[in-house]
C-alpha cells in the first residue's frame, strides 16, 4: 500500500538534512522513524501490562510496604 506524506518546507528540509547525516534516502529515514515509533509504543504497552500484573499479584505486599 502506498501513501502520500505531506510535509512543510521546514519539515522537508529537516528530513533531508537527517537523511544526509545518515547517508540514507529520505524515504528510508521516514520508514525507520515509523518503525521506531511503533516499537516504542508497543514496548510501553507491554510495560504497562506487566506493571498491572505485578500490582495485582503483589497487592498485599505493596499495601504492607506502603504502611
Amino acid at each position: 500500500m502506498a501513501m502520500t506524506l505531506r510535509l512543510t518546507d521546514e519539515e522537508t528540509q529537516l528530513l533531508r538534512e537527517q537523511a544526509q547525516r545518515e547517508h540514507r534516502s529520505m524515504h528510508e529515514v521516514v520508514r525507520m522513524a515509523v518503525l521506531e515509533r511503533v516499537g516504542k509504543t508497543n514496548r510501553a504497552d507491554e510495560i504497562r501490562s506487566m506493571t498491572r500484573q505485578v500490582a495485582e499479584r503483589d497487592a498485599e505486599a505493596l499495601r504492607l510496604l506502603a504502611q
